[in-house]
């Protein structure tokens, strides 16, 4: 995007896990008497590595440049991660997990189904061009996986299937929703909104003077309108 979009906003708060944008970060001066541990250091080392990822690409990537940009060693990086696919795994994996804990907290409050969609969608899209946590997932993705892997991305990407699905039954059984097909509602809008965001991150013109949460929250509005209802 940028985009200036309607409805109900994510809390504007700084992430407790992984956020769903993080800003660049600059190299941390490393104090080797005051390594950070525990939750602190993972957390320091996920959001450096996000920063890196973005930036430099998953084949560039070097511990190294991790340890820098969260100002610690290459050891403790070493030490919490072990190797390069394991880290981009959690890294996604604990970007996610905040996301979607700020997803619920805010669509808890939500007096609907309809404002509870209109959050997903905010949550689904990327923010602008240079979303750092959408980035992560298309590199993340573009990697070769071993069968472990391949089960942590499945369950992430199932992990939005599953909410979707949640949201639209509710509007469905409170007679909000028009009686669709679930499961292939959930097919063609998490299709539509991939592609939208692939165009988001990819710059198209066409986002430029468009909000593409609008947009695509209009079509998932059309297909999910009562009949009869205007």
């Amino acid at each position: 995007m940028p985009t200036s979009e309607t409805g109900p906003a994510l809390p504007d708060r700084p992430p407790t896990g992984a956020g769903v944008a993080f800003r660049s970060t600059a190299r941390v001066p490393v104090d080797r008497k005051r390594q950070p541990s525990g939750d602190e250091a993972r957390e320091r080392a996920m959001r450096a590595a996000i920063s890196v990822i973005a930036e430099k690409g998953t084949a560039a990537l070097r511990m190294s440049d991790i340890a820098a940009r969260a100002g610690m060693s290459t050891g403790h990086i070493l030490y919490h991660f072990g190797k390069k696919d394991r880290l981009l795994l959690e890294v996604l994996a604990w970007s996610q997990a905040d996301l979607w804990a700020r997803f619920q907290e805010a669509a808890d409050r939500a007096a609907s189904p309809a404002e509870r969609l209109d959050l997903f969608v905010r949550s689904y899209l990327p923010r602008h061009q240079g979303d750092e946590r959408y980035a992560l997932w298309t590199q993340v993705l573009a990697q070769r996986h071993d069968e472990a892997g391949r089960r942590v991305l499945t369950e992430l990407l199932d992990g939005w299937d599953e909410r979707l699905e949640v949201i639209v039954r509710e509007g469905r059984d409170l007679g909000q929703f028009a009686e669709v097909d679930l499961p292939g509602f959930t097919i063609r809008a998490v299709a539509m909104l991939s592609g939208i965001s692939e165009d988001v991150m990819f710059g198209r013109a066409r986002w430029q003077n468009t909000s593409a949460h609008a947009f695509a929250l209009s079509a998932l509005e059309r297909e999910l309108r009562p009949p009869g209802r205007a």
